[in-house]
């Protein structure tokens, strides 16, 4: 996204809440979609955007995978914003929302796995104690 002089987002001052509204807003969502997407509720969803909470790192990774941004571009601005201006020839809106489905699932796919990881570990380290 260009920075203007009239416009309310500004990279140079944006924090983590700004950053996720404008990538939001640049995948063309409202904030009950996007929230719905991740599973949450709307208001949570606003507290990150009015930098009164952050999500955890699982979130995180869903939100830079569904918003199509990169992870360390919404904590620290730093990078490739992935909201740019579109490109000459833009996608249609039906693709774009098929393409957003599928990097939510692949990002909850990731999320999943290491849930996987960390319950195998557990159960490791528990059977290790009992034998």
């Amino acid at each position: 996204m260009n920075d203007t002089t009239n416009g309310w987002y500004s990279s140079e001052n944006a924090t983590f809440g700004d950053r996720l509204a404008a990538a939001r807003e640049a995948a063309g969502m409202d904030q009950a979609t996007l929230a719905k997407r991740l599973g949450l509720k709307v208001k949570t969803l606003e507290t990150w955007e009015n930098d009164l909470t952050e999500p955890r790192a699982n979130r995180l990774q869903m939100l830079a995978g569904i918003l199509n941004v990169s992870m360390v571009w919404l904590i620290t601005g730093e990078g490739a914003d992935g909201v740019s201006e579109p490109e000459e020839d833009p996608i249609s809106p039906d693709v774009n929302e098929v393409l957003m489905e599928l990097r939510g699932l692949r990002a909850q796919f990731l999320s999943r796995a290491e849930r996987l990881g960390r319950l195998e570990k557990k159960l490791r380290l528990l059977l290790k104690e009992e034998g």
